[in-house]
């Protein structure tokens, strides 16, 4: 990988997006409404308690999904990912690009988004704010990295939004937002436990309590952040230099 290269082509792509309101506001006001909405329809401050730090990362890992495989899958039919890979650059340095543009994006969404969950919506972490914020970001950068790697396999930007039902709603489902997971079924606890999603919930959950953080924690974020490496190193092996 060339760092100047990388920073070249992660600057290219917040250029870009800064001439999109729409994404702007689908990454950095939707999850905000989102927050406060589950707020007010739970009207309940103790249950909101329970989920709603592990929703400041949820919203943030849905919306970087929806934006970056939809933009990645703009680049693919447009040529213009074709055009950048007839320069001399690595696939990693075009994905390590996308990676710092939306993971800059990730970070200032996730410091919005947890700024009204503590300040107006009187959420209380057992442990640092500071590491729910963190936590929200790595959740970001979960939603971005597998958002690149599954615009690989759509051919629109319809079958694009289609992945998150396919490839999202069940790890909602199964990572123990609705229901604790060992209360689940035990074929569906073990899926769970497959499921990336599962660890950064975990992990946030973990946060939001008072008990020590423990090994699992340290467990939920090597997790989280294996996943995010190699659904980077998978979307680069999708990459071709030329259109079949």
């Amino acid at each position: 990988m060339n760092p100047g290269t990388t920073v070249a082509v992660g600057t290219r792509v917040l250029r870009q997006l800064r001439h999109d309101p729409r994404t702007i506001g689908l990454l950095l006001v939707v999850p905000v409404v989102l927050i406060v909405l589950v707020r007010y329809v739970l009207n309940d401050s103790a249950e909101f308690a329970r989920v709603g730090i592990p929703l400041l990362g949820l919203f943030p890992l849905i919306t970087m999904f929806l934006a970056t495989s939809i933009t990645m899958l703009r680049e693919r039919t447009t040529g213009t990912l074709e055009r950048l890979m007839t320069m001399p650059m690595a696939k990693l340095d075009l994905l390590g690009g996308y990676a710092i543009a939306f993971g800059a994006i990730a970070a200032v969404q996730a410091v919005i988004v947890s700024a009204v969950g503590f300040l107006f919506l009187d959420l209380e972490a057992g442990h640092s704010v500071v590491l729910v914020i963190a936590l929200a970001i790595a959740n970001g950068l979960l939603g971005m990295s597998m958002g690149l790697f599954v615009s690989a396999f759509a051919q629109s930007e319809f079958q694009a939004v289609q992945f998150m039902p396919m490839f999202l709603l069940p790890q909602i489902l199964l990572c123990g937002l609705f229901q604790p997971r060992e209360q689940m079924a035990p074929a569906l606890e073990a899926v769970s436990n497959l499921l990336p999603l599962t660890y950064a919930f975990d992990a946030l959950a973990r946060a939001a309590g008072n008990g020590d953080l423990g090994s699992r924690f340290a467990l939920d974020v090597v997790v989280v952040i294996g996943t995010i490496g190699l659904a980077l190193i998978g979307g680069a092996a999708t990459l071709r230099r030329q259109t079949p």
